[in-house]
């Protein structure tokens, strides 16, 4: 049985990932989608209609349901062609500001569980095949008020692009895609209620645009997906001006 996996499947960009796959991936024979709520995943079932969806109530930033989901690979033992990293959890605030359990939060869910998964599922990713990681434009530089968040997603981006250069030989291409605000439930949350930057009101895209590329940027081979010209320009920027310049300008 061929299969695509995504993780975070019940909102946002994971759930626009499962939409958009249903209408291009003729190939596989189910979609697994991952995600703590379950009502959400079921409704999934009710927007696509090409390919059969499995529905898996797990919690990645748990190792016991990491164990539980391995458990079900070994006893099923399907091809894995696609596994989409979408989870993802941010809190904005300074450092000094934010809860201890929401820092831990973050590191687990964006860095320890993708890390995790991969590990688990690299023996069942068949050639060719693709892994694709939700990183961030904040991985391209520090961001104040932002740190561990943009942290995580600085250890994210080069995880994936060294584990692309080691798995490039084996047919499994792995590819980062570093999105700048997008309009989901997930920027409503890390906003909380704060007033929201008009730089990033200003940069805001939906998610089915970046979701498009980044299917496409992963088909040929890309390591990093980098949507729109204002991120394209932050990306270039990040690589020629000192952090500390950066940091003031953001």
């Amino acid at each position: 049985m061929k299969i695509a996996i995504v993780t975070g499947a019940s909102s946002g960009m994971g759930r626009e990932f499962v939409r958009q796959l249903d209408k291009c991936m003729q190939t596989i024979d189910e979609i697994w989608v991952i995600a703590r709520r379950v009502d959400k995943l079921e409704s999934l079932k009710e927007e696509v209609s090409n390919i059969p969806i499995r529905v898996l109530a797990l919690d990645i930033s748990k190792k016991k349901d990491i164990t539980t989901f391995s458990n079900m690979l070994a006893a099923e033992k399907p091809e894995v062609r696609l596994l989409v990293h979408s989870a993802g959890v941010g809190y904005a605030g300074r450092f000094d500001e934010v809860l201890r359990a929401d820092a831990e939060e973050m590191t687990v869910v964006n860095d320890v569980a993708v890390v995790l998964i991969t590990h688990v599922l690299l023996n069942y990713m068949t050639c060719p095949s693709n892994i694709i990681i939700l990183a961030s434009a904040s991985a391209f530089l520090p961001q104040k008020e932002f740190a561990i968040y943009a942290a995580s997603k600085a250890y994210i981006l080069s995880f994936s692009r060294a584990l692309n250069a080691e798995l490039k030989n084996k047919g499994v291409c792995v590819t980062a895609v570093c999105p700048g605000p997008v309009d989901t439930e997930f920027l409503n949350k890390c906003n909380d209620g704060r007033k929201e930057k008009l730089l990033k009101k200003l940069v805001k895209v939906k998610p089915e645009p970046v979701v498009k590329k980044a299917l496409i940027d992963a088909k040929a081979g890309k390591d990093i997906s980098v949507y729109g010209i204002p991120m394209k320009l932050v990306h270039i920027a990040s690589k020629i001006l000192p952090s500390s310049l950066m940091l003031k300008f953001m």
